[in-house]
């Protein structure tokens, strides 16, 4: 059995669920620098992935997860070079939604996502563990 989870505060998925949880396993769909219209306003990487990042810990947090949750997350960049050029400022914005946690990773450049203002796109599975009472 699983569970489609969307969360209000995302733009609405079209052909697509945001979150899908089952059991306690939550696979998070790709998430962009989109604002609540559906639009990117980002411009840069370390931008793109603030908002990206965002919206990735919006969705899990629908699901009933927490940043440290996540066990593994795909970084999609458009630009490999571009990405590695801005480190340092996507370390702070790393550093500010999941602290010194760090999931199973991996860096994919793709010639272009969905979205063509789209630089950046995150993916992840967050494993929900038990909260104490």
């Amino acid at each position: 059995m699983s569970e489609r989870i969307n969360a209000p505060e995302l733009p609405a998925p079209v052909g697509f669920s945001h979150a899908v949880k089952a059991g306690d396993t939550v696979y998070l769909a790709g998430q962009v620098a989109q604002g609540p219209g559906g639009t990117i306003s980002a411009e840069t990487m370390a931008e793109q992935f603030d908002l990206a990042a965002a919206n990735l810990i919006t969705a899990l947090r629908a699901a009933g997860g927490e940043p440290s949750d996540l066990v593994s997350l795909q970084v999609f960049v458009t630009d490999v070079a571009g990405y590695k050029g801005a480190l340092r400022a996507l370390g702070e914005v790393w550093r500010r939604h999941f602290g010194r946690h760090y999931p199973a990773m991996g860096l994919f450049g793709v010639t272009e996502l969905f979205d063509p203002a789209a630089k950046v796109e995150l993916m992840g599975v967050a494993v929900i563990a038990p909260r104490g009472e």
